[in-house]
C-alpha cells in the first residue's frame, strides 16, 4: 500500500512539473507595455552647447620697465577704478637715466649759446671786411675767408638745433619710461589674481610681465563652441538659456550676439602657419566647433571667471500643446505621419497615424 501511494504522488509531481514548463515555454504570454498618457505640456527644440564664462574686459596689467617691485598696492578681489596705483618698480634707474638726458640737454643749449656768440663775431668780421674789400685794404683770399667763418658756424647752429630737439625726445622718453615704474589700472574691474609678488624682479626686454589681472565682472562673456553638426541651425539673434554647475535648475536668459565665421583650430592650420606642400591643414577625425557669442548681466556676482556653461540655443518653441513621449513614435510614413499605438480601457492595442510639430527629444 505504501509504495502504490508513493508512486501516485511521484505521477502527480510529474503532471505539475510538466504544466509549468508547458505554460513556461510553450504558450504566448501577452507583451507587457509600457505607456503613459497623452497631455499638454511645453516643447521646446534646442541645440545644445558648451561654454565657458569670461570678463566682459579681462585685462592683464604689465610692466613696460625692468627691474625689482617694491610695492604691489592692491589685494586680491579689490575693486579698482582706471587710473589706481597697482604696483611700484624700483625707479632709481629710470630716474638717473632722466637725470643723464637733461644734463646732455643742457650741455647741448650751452654749445648753441656759444656757437650763437661765435656766428656775431663772424658776421661783424665778414662785414669789416667786406668794407675793406671795397677800399682794397684786405685782399680777395680775407674776405673768403670771412664767409666762410659765417657759414661754418651757421651750419654748427643749425647741427646743434637737431641735437637738442633729440635731446628733448630723450628727455620725454626718460620721463615716460619713469612714469611707467607707476603701473595703473587701465580700466575699472576687479582684481582677478596677482600674478607677480613684492620683491619680485621683472624682465621687460624680450616680453611684457603680468603684475595683476583685472576683469569687468559686471557683464560676462560666454564663448560658447557649438558642433558643425547644428552649426547650419544656428544664427545671431535666437534666444538661449544656460546653467552653471553649480545650480543646474536656475536659468540664466540670453541671446545669441553673434558667431565667430572660423572654429579657433584655424591657427593651428599649417598651410598657413607653413610653407611646406606635403603638411596636412587639419586632421580628419578633430572635432569641429564655432564660437558662439553672447553677454550676460552678472549684476549679484555668481557667475564667476570660467565658470562652464551647458548652453541652449532655443530653435523654436510651443507651449500648451498636446504632447507625448518621443518614444512613443513609430515609423514615419512617406505621408510625413508616425504611427502611435494607442491602448484602451479593455487593453485592446490599436494604431494611429499622427503628424507633429517640434521634438526635444
Amino acid at each position: 500500500t505504501g509504495k502504490i501511494i508513493g508512486a501516485g504522488l511521484a505521477a502527480a509531481g510529474l503532471v505539475v512539473a510538466g504544466y509549468l514548463v508547458w505554460q513556461r515555454f510553450f504558450t504566448e504570454q501577452a507583451p507587457a507595455l509600457l505607456t503613459a498618457t497623452v497631455s499638454r505640456g511645453d516643447v521646446e527644440e534646442t541645440v545644445l552647447a558648451t561654454g565657458t564664462l569670461k570678463p566682459v574686459r579681462l585685462v592683464a596689467v604689465g610692466a613696460q620697465v625692468s627691474g625689482r617691485i617694491t610695492a604691489v598696492n592692491v589685494e586680491l578681489g579689490q575693486s579698482v577704478e582706471a587710473g589706481d596705483l597697482i604696483a611700484e618698480i624700483d625707479s632709481v634707474t629710470q630716474e638717473n637715466a632722466l637725470r643723464t638726458a637733461e644734463a646732455s640737454l643742457a650741455n647741448l643749449k650751452a654749445q648753441r649759446q656759444e656757437r650763437e656768440a661765435t656766428l656775431a663775431l663772424a658776421e661783424k668780421t665778414l662785414a669789416r671786411q667786406e668794407r675793406m674789400l671795397q677800399g682794397r685794404a684786405v685782399s680777395q683770399a680775407d674776405y673768403e675767408s670771412a664767409l666762410a667763418a659765417v657759414a661754418e658756424a651757421q651750419a654748427q647752429i643749425a647741427s646743434l638745433d637737431a641735437q637738442i630737439t633729440a635731446g628733448e625726445i630723450a628727455i620725454e622718453t626718460a620721463r615716460a619710461d619713469l612714469g611707467y615704474t607707476r603701473i595703473t589700472a587701465p580700466i575699472d574691474g576687479t582684481v582677478l589674481a596677482i600674478v607677480s609678488q613684492e620683491g619680485q624682479t621683472v624682465n621687460a626686454t624680450q616680453s611684457t610681465p603680468t603684475i595683476v589681472i583685472l576683469g569687468q565682472l559686471e557683464t560676462m562673456t560666454v564663448r560658447a563652441e557649438i558642433s558643425e553638426a547644428d552649426i547650419v541651425r544656428v544664427e545671431p539673434g535666437q534666444p538661449l538659456w544656460f546653467t552653471i554647475v553649480g545650480e543646474p535648475d536656475r536659468r540664466h536668459d540670453a541671446v545669441l550676439e553673434s558667431i565667430e565665421p572660423a572654429p579657433e583650430s584655424i591657427r593651428n592650420d599649417t598651410s598657413i602657419t607653413s610653407s611646406s606642400t606635403t603638411s596636412t591643414s587639419t586632421s580628419s577625425s578633430e572635432a569641429i566647433y564655432y564660437n558662439g557669442i553672447f553677454n550676460v548681466p552678472n549684476v549679484d556676482g555668481r557667475l564667476r571667471t570660467y565658470m562652464t556653461a551647458q548652453v541652449n540655443i532655443v530653435l523654436g518653441q510651443a507651449r500648451d500643446v498636446l504632447t507625448v513621449p518621443a518614444s512613443a513614435l513609430g515609423a514615419r510614413g512617406a505621408d510625413g505621419l508616425y504611427a502611435v499605438r494607442l491602448v484602451a480601457t479593455n487593453g485592446d492595442v490599436t494604431e494611429r497615424r499622427v503628424g507633429i510639430g517640434l521634438n526635444d527629444k
